[in-house]
């Protein structure tokens, strides 16, 4: 199995980094937090245009074919910029079109999904009630345990602030909006989105510890006590160092996940990876001391992140149990 990216993929990745980074991702997250979408509708349709919707969308409708690997390549650039919107709930909705095989459906809502022209939200039977920036979306799904697929009205309810003011929470209605679909074809497609969506958050999340990281070791490097900097000081470099060695030994999961798309596989991403930035998060915030806290730094943006990630699309011990259940199984 190979574990490294191409040289075509890994240029993608540097392509999305490099919009990223003069994007000014940074101002499009607090005007998001305030409810403002308008930058972040801007950053959307900016990366449209770099093909990163249509990863998750066949051919035949304007996509460019399933390809987990070079999405989750990019979602781990999301995920070092802070990209806000439901990046993840989007691309889960076109998996789950895709795999339901029901060609209206995924010509009313798939174009414009690969296009960049409309954000779309989820909620799947036995994951969180909440739907991600349902305010902001075009379109809020739902899958109910009895296998509906609906289409709830998306800014209705009221809007629930998450540990992350850039992830504003929303519960629609298990059973009102437009029926769909309905049957044993829609719990298939909602499992397959499910991993897609688990998978691309822990790509998120591998991407926010390396934010953390890299934000970390640069202040270490300018902040002095006793006249040298503190990152000269042993038990900064341990800390730093277990920091960096978490995020690399999560890193070749996410590829294995992403090959394999198997539940056991894509799980053990997921705990690996939250855990990861978790971690970067814990190590960040000890390290810039109270200055960490403040709203004015930027370090706060993917401090908040690192938290509501983890948890999102699978708890650190659902994912456990459903490793464990992978290799027990059969």
């Amino acid at each position: 199995m190979r574990f490294l990216p191409t040289d075509e993929q890994s240029d993608f990745a540097r392509t999305l980094r490099s919009l990223l980074g003069s994007a000014q991702v940074p101002a499009a997250v607090r005007a998001w937090a305030d409810g403002e979408h308008g930058p972040g509708l801007a950053l959307r349709s900016r990366l449209a245009g770099t093909g990163l919707f249509a990863l998750a969308a066949p051919e035949s409708y304007e996509g460019a074919g399933l390809l987990p690997l070079e999405l989750a390549l990019g979602f781990v650039e999301l995920g070092r910029a802070g990209v806000p919107g439901p990046v993840v709930e989007s691309a889960a909705v076109s998996v789950l079109l895709s795999e339901l095989g029901d060609e209206a459906l995924a010509k009313r809502f798939l174009p414009g999904l690969v296009a960049g022209e409309a954000w779309a939200t989820l909620t799947l039977p036995g994951g969180s009630p909440y739907a991600l920036d349902a305010d902001a979306a075009a379109h809020c799904f739902t899958v109910s345990a009895a296998g509906e697929l609906r289409l709830a009205t998306p800014a209705s309810g009221e809007v629930l602030r998450s540990t992350d003011p850039a992830r504003r929470l929303a519960r629609p209605s298990a059973t009102g909006g437009e029926l769909l679909a309905a049957g044993p074809a829609v719990a298939r497609a909602a499992g397959a989105a499910g991993r897609w969506a688990r998978l691309l958050t822990a790509a998120q999340c591998l991407g926010v510890g390396e934010a953390l990281l890299e934000r970390t070791v640069g202040y270490v490097k300018q902040r002095t006590q006793f006249g040298a900097p503190i990152g000269s000081f042993q038990a900064v470099k341990h800390r730093l160092a277990d920091t960096l060695l978490a995020l690399e030994f999560a890193r070749p999961l996410v590829w294995a996940a992403a090959l394999s798309l198997a539940p056991g596989d894509v799980a053990a991403a997921k705990l690996r990876c939250g855990g990861a930035a978790y971690r970067a998060a814990m190590t960040a915030l000890q390290l810039h001391g109270a200055v960490g806290y403040t709203e004015e730094l930027d370090l706060s943006l993917w401090l908040r992140k690192a938290r509501p990630l983890r948890d999102a699309w699978g708890t650190p011990s659902e994912c456990r149990a459903e490793v464990l259940r992978s290799v027990t199984r059969g």
